[in-house]
């Protein structure tokens, strides 16, 4: 007789992963999958190119939850760039 199994999947949505860059360690969070192609979209120009400001604003406030960042943090922290490759590449294994 066989067995019938189901494997049950944990949902990704709320997933976090921590990263330490420049002595300061960041907490990412996954929004969803939903929330972050709509995330995504929001950051594209009108040829669909990704617009670098818009999509580390989008970061800022929707991915990265501890230390809280906005733009003012970045002028007396290193790693912008870091921390943003780090957090798209996390958005990037959730999907």
């Amino acid at each position: 007789m066989a067995e019938n199994k189901q494997e049950v999947k944990q949902s990704k949505f709320g997933k976090q992963e921590k990263h330490k860059v420049a002595g300061v360690e960041y907490t990412f969070q996954f929004p969803g999958v939903k929330a972050t192609i709509e995330l995504l979209d929001r950051c594209k120009n009108r040829f669909g190119n990704v617009v670098d400001s818009a999509y580390f604003e989008e970061i800022m406030e929707n991915v990265i939850v501890d230390p809280k960042v906005d733009w003012e943090y970045w002028e007396t922290h290193d790693g912008l760039r870091e921390v943003m490759n780090l957090a798209d590449n996390f958005l990037g294994r959730q999907l």
